[in-house]
């Protein structure tokens, strides 16, 4: 299976399965003499971790980041940082009556096309369990821009909409979404939402998600204006994270109902500073940072395994119908907010160590 490489010079490879006995990466062009250490990348990995309530699903991990290479003496030596994550709460007995049924929604059908054979167990290499790997190299890459940057640089990820509930940006608290299951920076929304994710998953069902991520003390000029433009590389890492269907950066989509007025983040200078009236272009204009906060969003679609009964066909061809059992997310969008915090950490690094080898 080819492509399991993220990045260019900040690159890291994922491997392992979900039901296999570990999974992890491997991190390379990671700075050295860089401070870091396991509980550094614990903290982000706690914030991913299955079974913390009643509104993610109950597989039980620890999901603790060993360090296997590449530090020493506490500091990146600047060789790769690999890391491994065992697999500890695996229930593949769940998926033996469906082994030959593919789950609609899922990859199951295309991955077993494409290669001819697939893992069933909870999808294998398919499977969003993959995505920790990602918080880990993710962890490493907040990390090392926290060194580089300085204390200005902050990203923080929250929920912006529950299937049909969308809460109040104007009440966005970065500390209330430390304190609440959903992610969610309205603290007014959270017990509404409470009540509809539990009803959703009485029926059976599923809902999907929109996760905003605010990116700030982002230097100008990262980015290339042709074929490495800094929210193309933003769109790639979110949109290959299990599940996501859609990208916005700044506005997004909805520019296509702005004039040309609204659309345009007139510049003044105020005070000696160069400042932006506004922000649609999610601080990046022409491919290139701008200094502003880098604002994306991304929308998750709703789990697809689901306990109501579903048509689909066998390996055979044959119609049947299909309830996957088990223990699934309600909303898997919940747990992807550390996950795009990763991705667009990894990305922005990734640009960073670009920008300095050519324009330093």
């Amino acid at each position: 299976m080819s492509f399991n490489t993220f990045g260019k010079i900040f690159r890291f490879t994922t491997w392992g399965e979900s039901h296999g006995p570990a999974i992890g990466c491997v991190i390379d062009g990671c700075p050295p003499n860089i401070p870091i250490s396991e509980k550094d990348i614990q903290k982000d990995m706690d914030r991913r971790r299955p079974g913390q309530s009643k509104f993610t699903t109950q597989r039980k991990e620890s999901d603790k980041a060993i360090i296997l290479s590449g530090v020493f003496q506490g500091k990146t030596t600047g060789t790769p940082i690999s890391i491994i994550i065992h697999n500890e709460d695996k229930k593949s007995r769940d998926y033996e009556s469906i082994k030959n049924k593919f789950r609609p929604g899922h990859a199951d059908f295309t991955y077993f096309k494409k290669y001819g054979i697939r893992d069933f167990r909870g999808g294998g290499r398919q499977s969003a369990r993959e995505t920790a790997c990602r918080v880990a190299a993710g962890a490493v890459a907040k990390i090392v821009l926290k060194k580089i940057i300085g204390k200005k640089f902050n990203i923080i990820g929250a929920v912006t909409q529950l299937g049909l509930m969308s809460c109040d940006k104007q009440n966005w608290n970065n500390s209330e979404i430390r304190k609440n299951p959903f992610f969610c920076p309205d603290k007014k929304s959270v017990k509404l939402w409470e009540k509809y994710l539990l009803a959703v998953r009485k029926s059976g069902s599923s809902c999907g998600a929109i996760i905003e991520l605010r990116a700030s003390g982002i230097p100008i000029g990262l980015g290339a204006p042709v074929y490495s433009k800094l929210d193309t590389d933003i769109a790639a890492g979110l949109m290959s994270i299990n599940a996501v269907k859609g990208v916005n950066i700044g506005s997004g989509m909805n520019a296509a109902f702005l004039s040309g007025e609204e659309n345009s983040d007139e510049i003044i200078k105020q005070s000696g500073k160069v400042k932006f009236k506004t922000n649609h272009a999610g601080g990046i204009l022409g491919g290139i940072s701008s200094g502003q906060d880098i604002i994306a969003s991304f929308a998750v679609k709703p789990t697809s395994s689901i306990l109501n009964s579903r048509k689909t066909i066998d390996k055979k061809g044959k119609n049947t119908k299909i309830s996957v059992k088990g223990r699934h997310d309600p909303c898997v969008g919940i747990r992807a907010v550390p996950i795009g915090e990763a991705m667009i950490s990894c990305v922005i690094l990734d640009h960073l160590l670009m920008h300095r080898a050519q324009c330093s």
